[in-house]
């Protein structure tokens, strides 16, 4: 019987964890936060992407591009696609106009989206060192840079409102 118990663990704790990790679901919510962030880029006006709360803290362009850095450089580790722009280099692009942010953001969903789909959905679960020093799956990196975008986003909510517009309702589903 406690052979059997540990078996049927082993198998709803397998169907759980690819339940959570499909390429389609995925790139079903990859969607949804790119049409998300997009919402939040278009809520804030052009004049105000160099605004910060306080001096010491990132601009809404900056922190828009920077989580675009990490799209860029988690997609690329993962997949093994090779990033079309730089680790940092959209953070620090001397335009960081409404236009080009918008640009950046974009390709930058699209570089992850891109990036899922060449993975193989039985690789989802091979295990691979991210940047040299964490070793998890490749499902658990896509979900990490997947927390890592919405924690940013969701910072820029407050220089929205303090921009003085309306940063967009809750997206999700």
């Amino acid at each position: 019987m406690r052979k059997l118990t540990l078996i049927l663990v082993a198998c709803f704790a397998t169907l759980a964890s690819t339940a959570q990790c499909d390429t389609a679901s995925m790139i079903k919510e990859w969607l949804r936060a790119k049409a998300y962030t997009l919402e939040y880029l278009e809520a804030m006006p052009a004049d105000k992407y160099d605004f910060k709360p306080t001096a010491e803290m990132r601009s809404f362009a900056q922190q828009m591009l920077h989580f675009t850095d990490a799209n860029f450089g988690f997609a690329a580790a993962i997949s093994g696609l090779k990033s079309p722009v730089g680790f940092g280099e959209a953070e620090k692009a001397t335009d960081q106009s409404k236009a080009n942010v918008v640009k950046l953001v974009s390709d930058g969903y699209d570089f992850v989206i891109a990036a899922i789909r060449a993975t193989k959905p039985e690789d989802l679960a091979t295990k691979i060192k991210m940047f040299g020093r964490f070793e998890m799956s490749k499902c658990e990196a896509f979900a990490k840079a997947f927390e890592h975008q919405t924690h940013h986003r969701g910072q820029t909510t407050v220089y929205i409102r303090l921009a003085g517009a309306k940063p967009p309702q809750e997206k999700l589903f």
